[in-house]
């Protein structure tokens, strides 16, 4: 409240920001149980999925960001810091270790904690990270097995895309096909806007195989076919005359 006060004098409004603070936040654990967290008696923290709390957030993270650039530590680590709200990387060249040790001493001075699991120092010329849905680092071309440094969607993106299909194209869906398939086609399309840096083939092939077999399942029972319906939801039948979106078609587009 007090890097909020620094910006807004309005009383209202400030008083308005306190109460999204105050707000209660009804949860479930990892079993489906539900729980309460927040409320008046809350101390520290915004709450999860409040409406003020992404910007409450990077206004909080900015002190972290604004000390190392007066502090100048870039130079003194030769580093980049790149950020996205709460997920930041550093790029040292040497000083990985001393830059990570410097982070973790000043977050404790603001009263935030790094989380350890996704915490770690990598050689990035040799090993991969995860950061924002993308896996950077060593890759590998296909046909001549020569290694490169790049990107591509991550394994955690692709599932998520996975479990989202999967829950669309459940059998409970009972919309039209109409309604369902440009459902499909605006999640896959969404997807493949922010998945369009590096390399995208190995990804975009099995959300494709994997999209057409859900279709084909979800249309083969909706149809009640007695096989496996490979044949009337031929991959060219989905792809084509269905009007489901293919992945790989956006790749040899943008070619």
């Amino acid at each position: 409240m007090q890097c909020v006060a620094r910006r807004i004098v309005d009383r209202d409004m400030l008083r308005l920001i306190q109460m999204w603070l105050k707000v209660p936040v009804e949860e479930r654990d990892e079993s489906g149980h539900g729980r309460m967290s927040g409320g008046q008696k809350s101390t520290r923290g915004t709450p999860q999925g409040g409406v003020i709390s992404p910007l409450l957030a990077n206004l909080y993270m900015n002190r972290f960001l604004k000390y190392w650039r007066i502090t100048g530590r870039s130079e003194v680590f030769q580093a980049q810091i790149i950020n996205y709200a709460d997920d930041f990387v550093i790029l040292s060249r040497g000083y990985a270790a001393e830059a990570l040790n410097w982070t973790r001493s000043v977050m404790a001075r603001v009263e935030l904690t790094l989380k350890e699991a996704k915490t770690s120092i990598k050689q990035a010329r040799t090993e991969r990270f995860d950061f924002l849905g993308y896996t950077f680092g060593p890759h590998c071309y296909r046909k001549t097995g020569a290694r490169y440094l790049g990107a591509s969607p991550s394994k955690k993106s692709v599932s998520r895309l996975r479990q989202k299909v999967g829950d669309l194209l459940r059998p409970q869906n009972v919309g039209s096909w109409t309604d369902v398939r440009d459902h499909l086609n605006s999640l896959l399309q969404g997807w493949s806007n922010y998945f369009a840096y590096g390399s995208r083939t190995q990804a975009y092939l099995a959300v494709d195989n994997y999209v057409y077999e859900r279709v084909r399942n979800f249309l083969r029972r909706r149809h009640k076919v007695p096989s496996l319906g490979s044949v009337q939801f031929s991959r060219k039948v989905v792809y084509g005359k269905l009007g489901v979106r293919r992945l790989m078609h956006m790749v040899t587009s943008v070619r």
